[in-house]
């Protein structure tokens, strides 16, 4: 087969990069239970979702996008305000190539492997829209292997063996670890709090990605934020009517439970829903803003009478905190919300800024929170 150009260009960057890094073949065993087998240390890789960067990032700190050559476009659009931080460290980012989607069947096989990745790192969520496209069939046919991480469905059970296998791929075993004892620490800071006290529960409304869209209300079941909640020690009344991570509720029944908090899922999404009544909170966000849609967010049909709105506990937190390996931070602060007698030396802002400090290329800047009781 002839060689085109972008692979000779391809080509050439292995050659070079296999003079300074000798790669061996390893076999490790994926998320999914896959034995897959990948010449390791990792030189290329495409991302197969570009908010695989908060783990890279955590591993690979100085030069997190050094063996990327292809991702996702999604970082730009779900999270603009780390991606401004990341590509003003690292504006070579901004030139690397950009996939479709695997889900949406959007991703292009021929232009993958004119990249020739070592690897295609894929999220867990897309693995049955990647087997039904046949994309993993046409990709094994071309070499190149896929291999599956998770810190979205199953967030506390595969963020920490998916940093573990990201830190094997990249020869990066030691901080992989580092993070993953700083993740496990910070957690049992309240799991042992919770246990030892053994508090009465609080009722909790997660209102994921409140006002995204006129519907009410998008919300989690027994994963993902609905188990941070529960770990917490605030009882999910979405626990039971949602059966699997991600669902709704309609306003009937959020009134029937009668919570005692409201915690919104928000973020920056001017990309999908221009000045929309979504909650924008994330780094160095507007908190006047964000308070002020915080409380527009009261008025609607589903707020009517619940007990979180008249005590003035409803709160805001960063929605990616559902998607990345930091959710040790939304545990806690969603802890002190719902327990801060328990936790009045817990202090969910500074190991958010300790998390930056010892592990992450970007700068900490507040605002990835805010309550209508905190003035």
């Amino acid at each position: 087969m002839p060689i085109t150009p972008l692979k000779a260009v391809a080509a050439t960057a292995i050659a070079l990069g296999s003079m300074a890094v000798q790669a061996d073949p390893v076999t490790v065993t994926d998320i999914t239970g896959r034995e897959v087998t990948v010449d390791a240390p990792v030189e290329r890789m495409i991302l197969g979702e570009g908010r695989q960067i908060y783990l890279l990032g955590a591993l690979e700190p100085e030069a997190p996008f050094e063996h990327v050559v292809g991702w996702r476009k999604d970082f730009s659009q779900a999270d603009p305000d780390n991606y401004a931080a990341y590509a003003a460290k690292f504006p070579e980012m901004k030139a690397l190539p950009t996939f479709g989607g695997f889900k949406d069947g959007t991703f292009d096989v021929e232009q993958a492997a004119t990249l020739q990745p070592d690897v295609v790192l894929m999220n867990l969520e897309a693995r049955a829209a990647t087997e039904d496209a046949g994309y993993d069939d046409k990709l094994a046919e071309l070499g190149i292997p896929i291999v599956y991480v998770d810190f979205r469905e199953k967030p506390l059970e595969h963020t920490i063996p998916s940093m573990r296998l990201m830190g094997r791929l990249l020869g990066e075993e030691d901080r992989a670890q580092a993070f993953i004892d700083f993740s496990q620490a910070q957690m049992a800071r309240v799991t042992e709090t919770i246990a030892a006290a053994d508090p009465d529960r609080p009722k909790i409304f997660i209102d994921r990605a409140g006002g995204y869209s006129e519907d009410c209300c998008m919300s989690f079941g027994p994963g993902n934020f609905g188990e941070y909640v529960e770990i917490a020690g605030g009882a999910n009344i979405a626990d039971g009517i949602i059966p699997n991570t991600f669902g709704s509720l309609n306003p009937e029944q959020i009134i029937a439970a009668n919570p005692d908090h409201v915690v919104v899922t928000g973020g920056n999404w001017d990309a999908y829903v221009p000045g929309g009544d979504w909650v924008g909170v994330g780094p160095g966000a507007d908190m006047n803003a964000a308070r002020e849609k915080l409380q527009g967010l009261t008025e609607r049909t589903a707020m009517t009478g619940i007990s979180a709105v008249e005590t003035g506990n409803v709160h805001a937190i960063w929605h990616q905190f559902y998607n990345s390996p930091y959710y040790f931070v939304a545990v806690q602060r969603l802890a002190k919300w719902f327990h801060p007698e328990l936790f009045d030396d817990l202090d969910p802002e500074a190991t958010l800024r300790t998390l930056h400090e010892r592990f992450l290329p970007v700068d900490y800047a507040p605002g990835y929170w805010i309550s209508l009781r905190e003035r």
